[in-house]
């Protein structure tokens, strides 16, 4: 237990522009998706998805990206990291459980598989950007009517080690009780 709280007091993205290879092999990334599947979801409606991005793929989502945001950077972007791991948000109608519920469920998969990638070893960023909100590449992603996307997961390798960033006070951001 003191060894992942230690973890999560130093966990640091690597900006995916900094990762090369090697990405995690077919083995490490079934268990790393395993890990992001393991999240809290209301009902069990699994309301994610995941989709890898690796090799060819990322580019040709790229171009995809590039073409609907009419922005030559997009092309590269997806080209950054080995591995992409693209994870949709896929929430369905229920009498009982809100879409904000699910939504929320798909951005602790994101954080999951985050994490599980970082305590592997592996450099990781979470990013979104312009392309997570372009309908071409939420369908070419397989994503339906009502789907979005949550983050894209970027998994590789890096040399460096992150450096920490600013973090907010607790005073600033905590308050205990209710307001009078």
């Amino acid at each position: 237990m003191v060894e992942t709280l230690e973890f999560l007091k130093k966990r640091r993205s690597v900006l995916a522009r900094n990762m090369t290879g090697p990405g995690p092999d077919a083995e490490q990334l079934r268990a790393l998706l395993g890990i992001g599947a393991r999240v809290p979801d209301h009902g069990k409606l699994t309301p994610w998805r995941f989709v890898v991005l690796q090799g060819d793929d990322r580019a040709k989502l790229g171009a995809i990206a590039q073409k609907a945001l009419d922005d030559a950077g997009a092309a590269e972007q997806f080209e950054r990291a080995p591995c992409v791991v693209a994870v949709l948000a896929c929430p369905q109608e229920h009498p009982k459980i809100p879409r904000s519920e699910m939504i929320l469920s798909a951005g602790a998969a994101c954080m999951n598989l985050l994490t599980a990638a970082q305590a592997t070893g592996f450099a990781a960023q979470w990013l979104t950007g312009a392309a997570a909100y372009a309908d071409a590449v939420l369908q070419a992603l397989g994503g339906a009517q009502g789907d979005e996307i949550a983050g894209f997961i970027y998994i590789g390798t890096t040399d460096e080690a992150p450096s920490d960033r600013a973090r907010p006070s607790l005073d600033d951001v905590v308050r205990f009780g209710l307001e009078e």
